[in-house]
């Protein structure tokens, strides 16, 4: 009798994939003096090597950050500036990190903030990104959990609710070993749901529905190049609109498992088409989606539906002036404002910085028969205004608030300044961070309005950036809006482009308020345009300039000020 040779049986596409017993991770943590990855400093890494559930090795050091650590720092994680006094500086501790890391998936609790602290370092110091996979148990814990098991996905939470062997304590070994159990717990979790290799963890995702894989022929006969694209619903109404640098690489991930978005997911089985509008760069692109979401307002689209829509401050037009906000702004108002709230805060600190109060009450100054009842009001509110002064006596109040929206003089912010130090010294600490936060955004409103009318107030500006294959991308603008646009491959002289993009551009008629008329998000996204590196003016109607004495020479306080509201925020 003979033996059959035994068959090989051929893989099923799901199956292939690196095993997770054959993958090796590094789980790490970071001690930072604070939140921000761009201006704080790392004080301690830790690091544990896994491969097949058993540690291949560990790697710690304190790091000096080369500054002063926060007392509110000290406190939470326990690294003073004398343990750091001797330790390495991260130009020395990094690459023997990324040695340590390579090859290997990253795994951090709350990966986001730890990996975007390496890679700002990598950046500052030259060091290449090696791009490795990363897993963030945070997000594999809140897939895996439900509210009721996990109401919190901390890693103190979740190392008591797997019972890990290590508990953190804001060191980073201890919280890179306690993470290591945390990931571990997690593994069995999803394991027992078919997440086998690494490639199913990092796509641990719902599936693709039925109506997503009958909805991939729309893709198909899309364009490879830049531009804006619109899904349309069955009565052809616009569900979304969005922009791509590959529009048909960009739609067809709609109908993969890489989008995880419900709402996105119902928007796709609505879809019966998707149209495209080819565009020169993605300068036009951003500028005919924000268009396109202000003329469709789609259903699906979050953001910026209501491009005009913005909040301004606004003096009334009364010989006691007040202070208003109002959503159609006059020459001279401050502003844009994203939302109500900043544009309240930044009401409070003007009035501080300047005096003027929103009373509601107004008693001419030549009445010597004020009732007592509006006397009264006139206390209550505290303002320096009719009834306590002549319109002469008051004009100075108005003319700091042009200023200081103008960018003329900034005694206003001086005196605001001053007040803070005075709260500090009187340690009366809430006051002083409430004012500080008002301050900061009065100062970001003051230097973006400032900036953005500047841009708006040119008739017409022609500008160039060189692209990626040696030719120029071209933009005309006219009083902050975006008139014209168009490309000059290599080889092709670029003056006669630009002269025939100026001759059919777009005629845009200057309009009331500090941006001409313009809506302040595309005068926003050309400005940005403009500020990137490399753009260079072709022509200019008028000199581009900003006053020299506006908000922008107080970005080094508004860092500073950043940097104290970012070390209060305590994180796990």
């Amino acid at each position: 009798m003979t033996t059959a040779p035994a068959t090989r049986t051929q893989l099923a596409f799901d199956e292939l994939g690196t095993p997770l017993r054959d993958t090796t991770f590094v789980v790490f943590d970071l001690e930072t003096t604070g939140g921000s990855a761009e201006t704080d400093a790392i004080t301690e890494f830790g690091a544990v090597k896994i491969r097949g559930g058993e540690v291949i090795g560990e790697f710690a050091t304190l790091v000096d950050p080369g500054r002063g650590i926060p007392p509110e720092i000290i406190a939470l994680t326990g690294i003073t500036d004398a343990m750091v006094y001797t330790a390495p500086r991260v130009e020395a501790v990094l690459p023997a990190f990324l040695e340590f890391a390579a090859g290997a998936v990253l795994v951090a609790h709350n990966a986001g903030f730890d990996v975007g602290f390496i890679k700002a370092a990598c950046k500052r110091l030259g060091y290449h990104w090696p791009k490795p996979a990363v897993v963030c148990t945070v997000r594999l814990g809140r897939r895996v959990l439900t509210r009721e098991e996990a109401p919190s996905c901390k890693l103190s939470a979740l190392a008591t609710l797997f019972r890990a062997s290590t508990m953190p304590t804001h060191r980073a070994l201890a919280d890179a070993r306690a993470t290591v159990d945390v990931l571990h717990a997690l593994l069995e979790r999803v394991g027992s749901l078919g997440v086998q290799s690494l490639e199913e963890l990092l796509d641990y995702l719902p599936e693709v529905t039925a109506a997503q894989r009958r909805k991939r022929t729309l893709a198909e006969d899309l364009p490879n190049e830049p531009g804006v694209y619109l899904f349309r619903g069955p009565s052809e109404e616009v569900l979304y609109v969005g922009t791509a640098s590959d529009l048909r690489r960009r739609v067809r991930q709609y109908f993969t498992a890489g989008e995880t978005r419900r709402r996105l997911r119902e928007m796709v089985s609505l879809a019966v088409r998707v149209d495209t509008i080819s565009c020169a760069h993605p300068l036009e692109a951003e500028v005919r989606e924000l268009r396109l979401l202000s003329a469709h307002k789609p259903a699906y689209n979050r953001r910026s539906k209501n491009a005009r829509h913005a909040w301004w401050i606004t003096l009334t037009e009364e010989p006691f002036p007040r202070l208003s906000i109002v959503r159609k702004p006059r020459d001279g108002a401050l502003g844009p404002f994203r939302s109500r709230r900043q544009a309240d805060e930044s009401l409070l600190a003007l009035q501080d910085a300047t005096g003027i109060r929103p009373c509601t009450v107004r008693i001419p100054a030549q009445s010597a028969s004020a009732s007592p009842c509006a006397l009264a009001e006139l206390d209550r509110c505290g303002a320096p205004c009719a009834g306590r002064q002549t319109v002469e006596e008051y004009r100075p109040l108005v003319h700091a608030v042009g200023s200081l929206v103008s960018g003329q003089r900034l005694d206003a912010l001086w005196r605001l300044e001053s007040r803070l130090t005075e709260l500090s010294s009187a340690e009366r600490f809430e006051q002083a961070r409430s004012d500080r936060d008002r301050m900061c955004t009065l100062i970001r409103a003051l230097d973006r309005g400032q900036r953005l009318s500047a841009l708006a107030a040119v008739e017409e500006l022609v500008a160039a950036r060189p692209d990626s294959a040696g030719g120029w991308e071209f933009a005309v603008v006219r009083h902050g809006r975006l008139a014209s646009a168009g490309v000059a491959p290599r080889g092709v002289p670029p003056m006669p482009v630009v002269e025939s993009l100026v001759a059919s551009a777009e005629t845009v008629i200057s309009g009331e308020g500090p941006l001409r008329g313009a809506p302040a998000e595309e005068v926003g996204v050309v400005l940005r345009w403009l500020d990137r590196p490399g753009t260079r003016m072709v022509q200019c109607s008028r000199p581009w300039s900003e006053p020299a004495q506006c908000a922008a020479r107080w970005r080094p306080w508004l860092d500073r000020a950043d940097r104290a509201r970012a070390a209060l925020v305590i994180r796990d």
